[in-house]
């Protein structure tokens, strides 16, 4: 079994908050997950596994 680390940094790339989720699991849960604990922002950036409309507009 096999894990993945999602991650909410600050604009100097230090971690303000860590997530674990299984390997297996969609990248969507885990940024569905944490999507309330974001902080208000003007831009977020993210890789190509986050690129969803429902994650865009929230």
């Amino acid at each position: 079994m096999n894990t993945k680390l999602h991650g909410i940094c600050e604009g100097q790339g230090r971690p303000l908050y860590l997530f674990v989720t299984a390997g297996p699991v969609s990248d969507y849960i885990g940024a569905r997950a944490r999507l309330s604990s974001l902080p208000k922002v003007d831009w977020l950036l993210g890789d190509r596994s986050n690129d969803a409309d429902w994650f865009r507009e929230a």
